[in-house]
């Protein structure tokens, strides 16, 4: 007895089954033994060569429904409003998850007929109601998706679902962004999820111009970086100065009870990126947040054994490695030699004389001198405020 790969080989064992099974051996025996392990061979053979059709998954709801005498209205706890219950019936609306679900653990009709798939099984359920169906949908965050807000609530779970699965997102990375997450207990979680998830997405899609490996982020290389400032379209020109250095950069605004302004991160290909919510729209602290990745980039991402996922919320206060980030972004956009200068520089003229003889914008000084006094009401017409989103598609 030998496995059954061909029609001749498949031949031969219904003819030695024939003669077993005239002999009607008595169990225990050879031609026992022999006749039911060749019945596996040929039902092995049969099911891989000669599959079943599986049955239409609105028959096999109609029989279940005609053996259990139920009415379209009895449909309706397993598939929602007595419409929708139409609309699956004539073929009008295809079955979602929930539905599949529903029905087969209220009527036992088999996953696989309801899927269409032999070897389907159902997937674990994931709570997709917790996340920001509303505003994934509104941003196109459902590839291929033509439905409208309504058909996207209905199918919340597979859209969801697809979207986890097209991103990619390392798990790994999802655990550490609890750990490397400076932010308030106010945020929606789920919602941060999905925005950590479409940062990594965006950020991997991003075709850097730079071959060479990424820069050791030294003071010069900031130096050039920040000195880019002095432009209107700065935020724009750090952009492509960051592809040209091989650092990807996204800007992608951050959903609603999400507190965010920025994050690090290392991509798949190793090559370090970017990400920018723009929350606060102005030019102080564009370069502020900027800088701070990249400090994150530079001190911990690119170092031995560095994390590779750093969330911020700079309105929070951070831990050491927050607090290292915070120190080099301070020291980088004005050096410390110059420090000492910051108090005695009262008028807007005086800021912008200061800022022009180091090489900045006026609102990186005046948002420095804001935040040391805590008093964000001065200066306002310096820092900038809506010169930032208009520079960036994704914002």
């Amino acid at each position: 007895m030998k496995v059954i790969k061909t029609e001749k080989d498949y031949n031969t064992a219904l003819k030695r089954i024939e003669k077993l099974i005239e002999l009607d051996p008595d169990i225990g025996t050879k031609e026992a033994d022999e006749l039911e392990v060749i019945s596996v061979l040929i039902e092995k053979y049969e099911d891989e060569r000669y599959p079943m059709e599986l049955p239409d998954p609105v028959d096999a709801i109609e029989f279940e429904m005609d053996q259990r005498e139920m009415s379209r209205r009895d449909l309706v706890p397993f598939i929602g409003s007595k419409s929708r219950v139409s609309e699956v019936l004539s073929r009008k609306t295809p079955l979602s998850l929930k539905m599949i679900r529903s029905l087969h653990k209220g009527l036992g009709i088999p996953a696989e007929i309801l899927l269409q798939d032999q070897k389907a099984k159902l997937p674990e359920e994931i709570e997709f109601t917790k996340y920001p169906i509303n505003q994934m949908w509104q941003r196109g965050f459902f590839e291929g998706f033509k439905g409208d807000l309504k058909k996207a609530k209905e199918k919340g779970e597979e859209l969801v679902r697809d979207f986890i699965n097209t991103t990619a997102f390392p798990q790994s990375s999802a655990v550490l962004f609890k750990k490397n997450f400076r932010g308030s207990t106010k945020n929606d979680l789920y919602a941060l999820y999905v925005w950590q998830m479409r940062a990594w997405s965006l950020a991997n899609q991003i075709v850097i111009s730079s071959n060479e490996d990424t820069p050791t982020l030294d003071d010069e290389w900031f130096e050039n970086l920040i000195r880019l400032s002095r432009f209107s379209n700065g935020p724009f020109l750090a952009r492509e100065f960051l592809h040209d250095s091989g650092i990807a950069f996204v800007a992608l605004r951050h959903f609603p009870k999400t507190y965010l302004d920025g994050a690090a991160m290392k991509r798949r290909d190793g090559k370090p990126a970017v990400i920018l919510t723009l929350r606060y729209d102005r030019l102080d602290n564009f370069w502020f947040v900027l800088i701070h990745e990249l400090a994150h980039i530079k001190l911990h991402i690119l170092s031995n054994g560095g994390e590779d996922f750093y969330l911020d919320d700079l309105d929070i206060s951070g831990n050491k490695q927050e607090d290292e980030a915070d120190r080099l972004a301070t020291r980088m956009l004005i050096p410390s030699k110059y420090s000492h200068t910051l108090p005695i520089l009262k008028t807007a003229k005086q800021i912008q004389q200061f800022s022009k003889k180091i090489g900045r914008h006026p609102s990186i000084i005046a948002g420095r001198i804001r935040r040391e006094k805590q008093n964000f009401r001065i200066f306002s017409n310096l820092v900038g405020n809506r010169e930032v989103r208009n520079q960036f598609e994704e914002v």
